[in-house]
């Protein structure tokens, strides 16, 4: 395929061909082998962090050093498998934050994104100079401008830097949201609307440390449709997940690729997650349970989230994700973005992405038409 007419995302010093990153999807739908396999198409591969020692033998005994243990080998994973670009997604709630953010700089990956919380990183464990000595992008997922702004000030005051890249995740996204319940069908929070605001709120610090900040759109993008309108909206890039969800390099098992094949419109719902966020997930056993008010016992070894009141909650959040991966969809659910039910089939990494991409040049192609 001719990539002349397809936007590359750059990233300070880093090129990726096409303006697309795939999500980072925990626990454990995203890690070296999807990473690597959309690296080598020319896009952004990302490897989510939470719970990714999950499956290592010792991890209910010795939770992060587990954790440790699995990043680090996923990463070089990756690396051994693609000479492309490589990101870690990293939740802030994560209790050992921290240390898998010194693992990733350590390992030099491309890029870090940062969010599920606001990246007000602390100075004392992560000094200003390994974050500006450092190669690695840091990339922060924000829902609003204002959250960018809070951001962008404090690395400003305690760091003197600002991050390369935003990723704005609307409200149409999978999994944790960082919106009110009462907001995630408000068009005020529409991902266009809130895409326009945060490109507006951070010209002035582009401005004052003479760098671009690339923002990218995240958050019910489907199509390469949708990836033509939202650079056309003067988004540099989009992040998509739920797509990579159906394809035969994903990480989780077939089960759970199935529930999205499978799943209709009205199965994809909204659930309160055990840590205190609305969530979107794809309906099932497990989950009329819960609505049902029905617990699901479990010891918490751990305390992998720090918004996480395990004596309090129905049942445990990264138990049910892993079993999910796993393909144990009694025992816990899959996450999905709000299109989920669009997906009809499982296809390769190489053909989805050339999907995506025939799709954006006849959308450009019809742009072109109407404005002669």
């Amino acid at each position: 395929m001719d990539l002349k007419s397809i936007p590359q995302l750059k990233i300070g010093n880093l090129i990726a061909k096409i303006p697309i990153i795939q999500g980072g999807m925990g626990v454990g739908i995203s890690l070296s082998r999807l990473a690597s396999a959309v690296a080598n198409e020319g896009g952004i591969g990302v490897i989510a962090a939470a719970g990714i020692g999950m499956l290592e033998p010792d991890f209910v005994m010795n939770f992060k050093e587990a954790n440790r243990r699995a990043l680090r080998k996923e990463i070089r994973k990756a690396k051994e498998k693609t000479d492309g670009l490589i990101g870690v997604n990293i939740m802030m709630a994560l209790t050992d934050f921290n240390e898998l953010l010194l693992i990733s700089l350590e390992e030099k990956v491309d890029l870090v994104f940062l969010g599920a919380g606001l990246p007000l990183l602390n100075p004392n464990i992560i000094p200003p100079e390994k974050l500006k000595n450092s190669e690695t992008k840091f990339v922060v997922i924000v829902s609003s401008a204002k959250a960018a702004k809070i951001i962008f000030r404090y690395w400003e005051r305690n760091y003197n830097i600002i991050p390369d890249a935003v990723v704005v995740e609307g409200p149409m996204a999978g999994g944790h949201l960082g919106f009110k319940k009462e907001n995630l069908f408000n068009p005020n929070f529409k991902l266009e609307k809130l895409v326009e605001e945060v490109i507006d709120e951070i010209k002035d610090f582009e401005q004052k440390f003479g760098k671009e900040v690339p923002v990218i759109a995240a958050g019910g993008i489907y199509t390469g449709y949708d990836i033509y309108k939202f650079i056309k909206l003067g988004a540099s890039g989009v992040q998509m997940a739920t797509r990579f969800v159906a394809t035969y390099e994903c990480d989780a098992s077939d089960e759970f690729k199935k529930t999205y094949i499978d799943c209709k419109k009205e199965d994809i719902v909204i659930i309160d997650s055990p840590v205190g966020l609305p969530g979107r997930a794809i309906r099932n056993k497990f989950i009329e349970d819960v609505f049902s008010g029905i617990k699901k016992p479990f010891k918490c070894p751990w305390k992998c989230l720090s918004t996480c009141d395990f004596n309090k909650v129905p049942y445990c959040i990264a138990l049910a994700l892993t079993n999910a991966k796993k393909g144990m969809l009694k025992d816990g659910f899959a996450f999905c973005g709000a299109n989920a039910y669009l997906v009809d089939k499982i296809m390769s990494v190489k053909k989805l992405i050339e999907t995506l991409l025939k799709e954006f040049q006849e959308a450009a192609s019809v742009s072109v038409e109407s404005s002669c």
